[in-house]
Formats: structure tokens, sequence, C-alpha cells
């Protein structure tokens, strides 16, 4: 038997793991526990509260207990829900792990005493919405995050009550940071994007009970009252973000363009009264003083409620007069007047400048003789015109009181997205039609031909029939409107309906008003089904109890075909969702379902095909659009041929048009601009030749040249395209008599036009090879006049070390010029050799980030969307280069440096023009970071992002 030397190995304990460590209970004793999950932290896992399986409460305490930060979103909080969690929930306070907490006031369910409790003895930070009528959020999710990296999450459909945590029949989904890391990114940016949401309010039980309390028993409904149009932060109305995207758009027409009689359009119920108190508060605050006012109404309940809402604005209880009925004003500076009372006093009497801002609601009535009389009259500084319906059954386009623009409209699918209307859902049905040789005259389909294919066709109308019983669960219950070619179309439609046992009545322009009324009456009560009408109910009547709409004809304007889905997008209590039946037919090259679908859905052009073919996966909540075969087969091949836009059809649509310029051609003719430029590949100029139209002529560089169009299609701020034009003038200067700012603005053109140089020895050698371009320049000053008068969006100038870079704050730029800007573009060192997402610059002590938000071509990467985003209109989270560490060079000049940082973001790589230009959100500054390698850092931004460019950029919407 040999004997263990003392150097052997010696024997010891086996390893144990550390899982939990205790304060010290007494004096020199530590306790150690166990209260990890019972859940692996590297695991996901499906709680469903079973038998053999931990509650969702067991393993809430476990979290919470090992957590670093906490954060819980959920529709309501309960006080037993809460009960359950109180230990964990004090000793996290006691140890200071932050906890958040996002709730609603949805359906009166929570508890005021337990979100007192959670603020007051758990040290909570809690938000709440409060707007019930505007509440979708109706998600329920915990995540604890640690110092370790372990994070994890819950999500599914427990609220903070008993039976969630208990007992109930509840479904929760575990995730981890090691197991699904894309998923907890998507929660954090989520959540971060809710929590710094203006609709999320931070509750002070002090200070806000009352409050609660209010929206707590409006959300049960024992309250009622008419739907909330205005938001109150304290005592300040504060628009919705559908509403600060027109604010904006009104400010960009003024201060950008210089234009001052301007259209909003909106459905109703999307608070254009609001947007009009709130622009007329944004130009009172400007001036410094309320400016003269008439807003013009024509029935006494729109100026009694407009007049409400402007007091509620402005928060002065005493503002305005009314001028309607027996009311009339004594001071005459801020009236709220009918028109019938303006005229009956005398339109001519009231001096042309009396009033500085004029706002006529319901624009749609201007062309009554009253209306034009005042028009003709008023001569205000800012005139403002309101309406759901710029065109009107009788041909009449309200836009052309404004140079035939709109300064502002709410899409379709952002009220929708806002929950401000009824979601739809659209089928397309096809009905056999052949409409292929119908006469097609001045933008639409002959109507009398039209009617003769539809009235009498009983094969069509029974197609009608079955898809009514196919889609309607309840034909004695609906309340449908039908949209018929002609009279004789909506009595044999009507007679059909009746002959199958659905109460029908036609009506149109020549029935006489009670019968009208009647009707409506009777469709309200459900003593008639549907209404079919002719060139009637396109606008001016409200009818918010539809709830099937009939498209029994084609309708070729996209602003009309939305006016009549409009009728039945109004919201009720009782209307869950519109019934879109439209009825499809093989019709004619020139029909455009791309205009059509686009207004429906907001899809570009060149992705609406893949969304037909894929069925719309990307609508509004609550949405759908369904085709049938035959009607998928019909609308993708018209798509095509639309958006395709082959060239020989561009080439006779401008024969037939005749010598225009491309404003002008473009606009009548309802094509965009990347039509005509395709990508680089045509031109304006080649489209003139081929029609047989002239130009002038070029050089040795026009052919190369006229491809590069499009790589001005986006410029839209004022100095660079004054800058821009000068330099494509015949009498441009030379080089070197510009001002030294000018010479950066035309290196930023030459590279534009030249990313490699075109082998030129110097940009002066460039620029004077342009000149001898003369068609080239002619094109060019086109597209520059085009894009710019498209602006979107005002902007400034950098302030601070690089005032002198002309790069303009939410301006859009191709990196060429952003390199040419701040002079790292040179002929030695040209811009296509620069391939990075950032660039410092050490000669001005600046970094540029380039970010693309979408960095999948993918219409959905879940892999890739939470990288970089904004969080909130100031905010932006951030990821270095993923070799960069916080003690590199690069990442202390981005946490502690004193360098310059500008963020340019662009939504995808490439678009309708080829490479994407990036949007300059301007100059940024560290806030705060975790990890590294990469780096995830939160930006603050000197200038809150536009509401429309955040609202396309953020990873949600609230």
């Amino acid at each position: 038997m040999s004997v263990l030397s003392p150097e052997a190995d010696a024997v010891v304990d086996p390893a144990r793991q550390l899982t939990a460590l205790r304060a010290t209970t007494a004096p020199g004793v530590v306790t150690y526990e166990r209260v990890r999950p019972a859940t692996p932290l590297s695991e996901a896992a499906l709680l469903t509260n079973t038998r053999g399986e931990p509650s969702l409460g067991s393993e809430l305490k476990a979290e919470l207990d090992t957590a670093d930060e906490i954060d819980l979103l959920c529709a309501f909080v309960k006080w037993y829900g809460l009960r359950l969690l109180e230990p964990e929930l004090r000793r996290g306070r006691e140890r200071g792990a932050p906890f958040r907490v996002i709730t609603t006031t949805y359906m009166g369910a929570t508890d005021p005493d337990a979100l007192d409790r959670l603020v007051r003895e758990f040290g909570a930070h809690v938000k709440i919405q409060y707007d019930a009528h505007r509440t979708r959020l109706h998600a329920k999710a915990w995540m604890f995050r640690r110092r370790t990296g372990f994070d994890t999450a819950y999500v599914g459909s427990s609220n903070l009550s008993r039976a969630a945590l208990l007992d109930g029949v509840e479904w929760n989904v575990r995730l981890s940071r090691v197991g699904t890391p894309a998923l907890l990114e998507k929660f954090r940016a989520t959540f971060d994007t809710y929590w710094n949401d203006p609709s999320f309010e931070s509750y002070d039980p002090d200070r806000d009970r009352d409050r609660l309390d209010d929206a707590l028993a409006e959300g049960a409904g024992r309250t009622t009252h008419d739907r909330v149009t205005l938001s109150l932060s304290g005592l300040q109305v504060r628009a919705y973000p559908h509403q600060e995207a027109i604010l904006e758009a009104l400010e960009v027409e003024r201060r950008v363009h210089d234009r001052h009689r301007n259209l909003v359009v909106a459905a109703t119920g999307t608070g254009k009264t609001v947007i009009a108190a709130l622009d007329y508060r944004s130009l009172a605050n400007a001036a410094d003083e309320r400016p003269s006012l008439l807003f013009v109404a024509h029935r006494r309940e729109i100026l009694e409620q407009s007049l409400r809402t402007y007091r509620e604005v402005l928060n002065d209880s005493s503002f305005g007069e009314l001028y309607v009925g027996g009311a009339r004003p004594e001071r005459w500076r801020h009236v709220f007047a009918s028109v019938q009372s303006l005229t009956a006093y005398g339109v001519s009497r009231i001096d042309r400048d009396a009033y500085e801002v004029v706002v006529i609601d319901e624009f749609h009535h201007a062309e009554a003789r009253t209306y034009r009389r005042l028009l003709e009259q008023l001569e205000p500084l800012e005139l403002l015109g309101l309406t759901a319906t710029p065109e009107r059954s009788d041909g009449l386009d309200v836009r052309s009181f404004f140079e035939g623009r709109t300064a502002a409209e709410l899409r379709l699918w952002d009220a929708l997205g806002a929950d401000l209307l009824c979601p739809f859902h659209y089928f397309a049905v096809a009905d056999g039609t052949d409409l292929r040789r119908v006469a097609w005259s001045r933008g639409r389909y002959d109507e009398t031909e039209l009617a003769g294919l539809y009235t009498g066709n009983r094969a069509r109308a029974a197609i009608v029939l079955r898809q009514l019983q196919d889609k309607v669960l309840d034909l004695g219950g609906m309340r449908a409107l039908g949209f018929c070619v002609s009279v004789s179309h909506a009595r044999f439609m009507a007679d059909v309906f009746r002959e199958a046992g659905v109460r029908a009545i036609a009506i149109d322009g020549s029935t006489p008003a009670i019968e009208r009324a009647q009707a409506l009456a009777d469709l309200r009560d459900r003593r008639i089904n549907a209404i079919f009408v002719a060139d009637l109910f396109n606008e001016g009547v409200d009818l918010p109890d539809v709830d099937t709409v009939l498209f029994l004809r084609p309708t070729e304007s996209a602003t009309l075909f939305l006016q009549q889905l409009g009728r039945g997008l109004r919201r009720t209590r009782d209307k869950a969702v519109l019934t879109v039946l439209d009825f499809v037919g093989h019709h004619r090259k020139e029909f455009r379902f791309d205009q059509r679908l686009r207004a429906l859905t907001g899809e570009t052009r060149r992705g609406l095909a893949r969304a037909v073919e894929r069925g719309f996966p990307f609508l509004p909540s609550g949405c759908q659009i369904a085709m049938d075969r035959q009607s998928q087969a019909i609308v993708l091949e018209n798509i095509r041929q639309q958006v395709g836009n082959r060239w020989p059809n561009l080439v006779a649509e401008l024969r037939e048009h005749g010598d225009q310029d491309l404003p002008t051609f473009l606009r009548e003719t309802g094509l965009e601009l990347s039509d005509v430029l395709r990508q680089g590949q045509r031109s304006w100029t080649e489209l003139r030749r081929s029609a047989g139209l002239s130009t002038r002529g070029g050089g040795d560089y026009q052919r190369e040249l006229l491809k590069r169009g499009r790589a001005l299609a986006h410029v839209d701020d004022a100095a660079r395209a004054s800058a821009y034009r000068s330099l494509l003038d015949d009498d441009a200067p030379g080089y070197d008599e510009l001002s030294p700012l000018d010479q950066v603005m035309a290196q930023m053109l030459f590279f534009s036009l030249w990313p490699g140089g075109g082998g030129h020895p110097s940009v002066e050698a460039g620029l004077t090879e342009l000149r001898r371009e003369a068609a080239v320049r002619d094109e060019l000053q086109s597209v520059v006049d085009l894009a710019f008068d498209r602006a979107p969006h005002v902007t400034v100038p950098v302030r601070g070390a690089l005032h002198d870079v002309p790069l303009q704050v939410h301006a859009t730029y191709q990196r060429e010029e952003v390199l040419a800007a701040l002079g790292y573009a040179s002929i030695d060192r040209k811009p296509n050799s620069f391939r990075e997402g950032v660039l410092y610059v050490p000669e001005i002590d600046t970094d540029a980030f380039f970010v693309t938000l979408q960095k999948s071509e993918a219409d959905y990467s879940p892999t890739t969307l939470y990288r970089d985003y904004p969080i909130s209109p100031t905010l932006f989270h951030w990821e270095s280069q993923s070799t960069t560490s916080v003690t590199s060079t690069t990442g202390q000049r981005y946490l502690h440096g004193s360098s310059t940082k500008l963020l340019f973001v662009r939504q995808h790589k490439s678009d309708e023009f080829g490479t994407s230009a990036y949007f300059f959100a301007g100059p940024v500054h560290y806030l705060e970071h975790r990890g590294e390698r990469p780096i995830a850092i939160t930006w603050r931004l000197d200038h809150s992002l536009p509401s429309d460019f955040y609202q396309r950029a953020s990873v949600a919407a609230v």
C-alpha cells in the first residue's frame, strides 16, 4: 500500500454556486438564500399556471429579488395583486432598484389606492395614459434587468392582479437575454418609447389623485360626454401627434414657402377645430399679441363648439364673441360668425384688412355665393380653410382657391393608426364586368356607357347580394350605403335588394330634402338597411352609423374614393368595424388602382405590388384588405402597368399634353418625379426629345449628367436650393469668384453630380464643363425647384463650432453632400471612398454618424430593427461599431470627448431614386450608455425631431 505524499492533491469540497447575498442579519453573520427563479435565467419558457409548474407569482417574487432594474407595463393595477409582492417590492426599494410602471385608466379597472402605494411605499415611478377613449394599451409585461447581463422578461395575459399571479388561467412567455436577445431589445426599445411619449404622464398621488379618479370613473362608464379631442398637460392644451404634424406643415408653408392661404384636409372627428385653435395660439405667441380673428362656419352648433375650443386652448374663458342668431359682437376683434349673419350684415361693410386671421370651417361650402363674396372681400394675413372633403360631387375642387395645393392632409392610415377612425375590412371582389371598351375621357369613364353596363345587369347584382350574405353577419341589422353610377343604376339596385328581402331605397340629388332626412333616420333606426345613391353623400353629410359601404361603380378619383369610404369611418359605440365591398371589373389601363390603394394603405408606389401579393401585412391595427384570386390578378396587372409606366406610354402622354414644363406635366398626369427620372436610366430632357419637343443642347458630359438628376431630388432647404440654382444658371459665377461658403456649396453640387470626381482635375474644372451643358442645367434646375417646392420641414443652421458649415438641421442630404460640407471630400479624397457608418473629421473635431434604421432589405427584420431608433423626439438610441470598447480612443471621444457629434438618419438604404438621402437630425450630446463592443449610447438632440419624421421612425406607436 502506498502512502499519499504531502505534495499530493488534497481532497476539497465540491464547487458551489453563489445565487444570492442577503444583508447582514447579526454581527458577523451573513445569510445566503436560494431566491433565483425556478426557470433558469438563460432559458425561455411558457407559464400557464398549471399543475407541476411554478406560478407566475412565485417566479416574479424571485425575479424581483434578483433584479437591478424593474419595468412593468400593464393595463391596470389591482390592490390584491400588489399585496402578493409587497416584501419583494420593499426590498427592491431598500437596495435602490429603479422601478418604472406604465399603466392606463382602461375600463376604470385600476385600484387608485394600489397606484398610490406603488409610489409612496415602493418608490415606483408611475406613468399613466388618462384618455380612456384613445387607450389601446392592453399589454401585460415585466422586465428585469441585471448588471450581470442575465436580463429576463415576462410577456402575456397577466395584469398586476391576484388572479393573474396565482390562480387565473393565464399564459405568459418568459424571455431571456441569453436565449432571445432580439426580443429583449425590442422590449426595451418599445418600453422606453412609451415611457418618453407625452401621452403617458407621471403620476404624483398628492397632485394627480383627483384627475385619476375622474379618468377611472369615465373609463368605467360612470360618466358620459363627447369624445375627447384635447389632451391637457396641466392647463396647457397639447396637440396629439397627428395634429402636431399638421401644425408643423402649416409652419413650413408660411416660413419656408411664404404661402399664407392654406387648406387643411382632415376627416371628421380628427380635431380640425383643435388644430385651428392651436395654430392661432402659435401665431399669437409669435406676434406676442392675439391677432384679430374671424372664424366662419354655417351652423350655430359648430360656432359654439369652436368658441369653446379656442377658449380652452388659450386658457381664456372670455375670448371671442359669437355672431349668429340673436348674438351680436360688441368688440368685433375675435368673432365666431355664421356666414348667414355676415351676409345679412353686409360683407362689403367689413374692411378688407379688418381681420389678420380668417378661418373658414367646412370649406367645401366655399363655392356658395355667400362664401365666395366673403373670400373676395377679405385680405387677411393668414387664411386657413378646414375641410374633410376637398373634392365635391359637383366637380369643384376647393383646392382651386389655394392654387391647387393642400397645405396639410391627415392621411387615412395615420388617422387609423391614431385610433381616430373605425377600422375597415375591405374586400375586393371580381364581378366579371369588362370595362376595357367603355370610353375614357378627361380622366374618367363615360358615365352614360357605365350606366348602360350596370343598370339591369342582374348577374352582377346577384354577385353583390351573394357577397353581402357571405360578409355581413345580419343583413337585417346592416346599415349600408351603396355608391352607384347613375340615378337609374341606384334605383335598379334598390329594386334588386327589395326583391331579395333587404329593405332598401334609392335617393339622388333631386330627392326633396325632407325625404333625404327621413331616409337617413330610417337607416339609423334600421327601418331600412341600404341606401343607394348617385353623386350624393360624398361630402357634407354626417352618417356615423353606416357600417357597410358598397362601391358599385369604379371611382376614378382617389380623393373621391376616400370621401365615399369616409362616410362609414366614423366611430360609434356599437360599430366594431366598417365592411367595404368593392366590385372589380376588367379595367382600362388608364384606371389607377395604385392611387386608390396608396390612399387606402400609405404604401409606396414600388411597394404596392408586393403588398397586394402578400395580403397587406402592415395595415393599421384592426384593418384588413382581402382580394379574391381574380380581383388580385386584375389589380396586380393594373398596378404593374402604372408603376412600371413603360417609356412609350410616358412619351405618348407628353405628346397628348403638349409642350408643358415638368411640374405641370406631373400635376396633370398624376405621375411622380421618379416615374420620369427612372432611377437614373431616363430623364425629362430625353422624354421631351422623344415626344418631339425642343430642348437646349449639350456637350460631352450630357448623357452622363442627365442620369444624375435623381441626385438632387431631395434638396429641401432654401439656402442650398438658391446656391444650386445660381450655380446652374447660364451666367453662373466662376468658382474663384465665389465666397468661401458658396465654394463649399459648389463642392456639394460637384460631388452630387460626380461622386467619383468624374476625372476632373479640380472642382473648378468640373463646374466649367457643367456650364457647357445647357440641357442638363435646365433639367437640374427643374428638379431642384420641384424638390424645394415640396420641402416638408423648417430648417435651421448649425450653431457653435460648425456655424460656417452649410448644413441645415432637418434638411435632407446625400452622403456626398455631407462629406463635402464637412471638408472631408476632395479631388484627392473622393466621397465614394468612404464606406463606413461613422466618420471622424479631425480638422474640425467632428463625428458624423450615418444611420440606416431599416438595415435589412426585408420589410421586417426583428434582429436589426432595435439597434438604432428614436426613443422620443429629443432622444436617440444608437449603437457604435461592434469593435468599439468604452476604453478605446473612439469610445472615450463618444462618451466624454469634446467633439461635435452630428446625426444623419434614413429609413431605408434605397428608394425610388436609388440610394436614399439622409435626414439631418442635428447635433447630439451624450446622455448615458450601457455595454460595449458595441456601446449602446443614448444621445440627446439639440433640436426635436419633426412630428412626421418621428412617427415614421419610431419603433412603437401609442
